[in-house]
């Protein structure tokens, strides 16, 4: 008995000592990417994927951080290596939570920056892809913020492109920050990024 209360009281420091340096680890990347370390963020996020290989989080950043870095890249060579990576990286996340709205927003992302890139070569292929992702992410979660906003945010990239008239789409931008605005992350990890952005956004609306 008096074995079993050691190898518990163990398992129970071990657990907590896992905890203590997950969360300093996440915590530290967070950091280097506020900082605008953003190669070092990455790099740190893939090591902790390596040692919480159950967590999807890590890998999600660490691709989050090669998408929007990715955005207005001119160099092709490099923007295919970061997109690669970082679809290597979803594929991961996507491995441990399947049918993940958060995750679904995170490769539609990727396929936009592609068509950002040279909408001529890849938007007829990728906005497609782009518009069932934002479509199944809705259907899953139609009251997650991300998944409100992006959705809205292409739709109006792609009014835009088109020539056509983007107010349609501010009252989604607003519903976005309302939903914002009540959004509660599962854990201080969880994604709950977006709001600065839908009010950067709509602020082009009331133009």
């Amino acid at each position: 008995m008096k074995h079993l209360i050691i190898i518990a009281a163990f398992l129970v420091s071990f657990i907590s000592h896992s905890q203590t340096n997950y969360e300093k680890g996440m915590q530290k990347a967070f950091q280097l990417w506020g900082s605008n370390q953003s190669t070092e963020a990455s790099n740190l996020f893939e090591r902790i994927a390596g040692a919480e290989p159950d967590n999807w989080l890590p890998p999600y950043y660490a691709a989050q951080i090669n998408i929007t870095s990715s955005f207005g890249e001119r160099d092709k060579e490099k923007l295919a290596q970061q997109l690669g990576k970082a679809q290597d990286l979803i594929n991961d996340a996507t491995a441990l939570s399947k049918n993940n709205p958060e995750i679904m927003v995170l490769q539609a992302l990727l396929h936009t920056a592609w068509v950002a890139y040279d909408g001529a070569t890849y938007g007829a292929t990728l906005s497609p892809k782009v518009a069932q992702l934002y479509a199944k992410a809705s259907q899953i979660d139609p009251n997650n913020p991300r998944v409100v906003f992006c959705k809205a945010e292409w739709d109006m990239g792609s009014a835009r492109y088109f020539g056509q008239d983007t107010s349609p789409f501010c009252k989604d931008i607003e519903r976005a920050i309302e939903l914002f605005a009540n959004f509660k992350p599962e854990t201080p990890f969880h994604p709950n990024w977006g709001a600065e952005r839908a009010e950067q956004v709509l602020n082009t609306c009331k133009k």
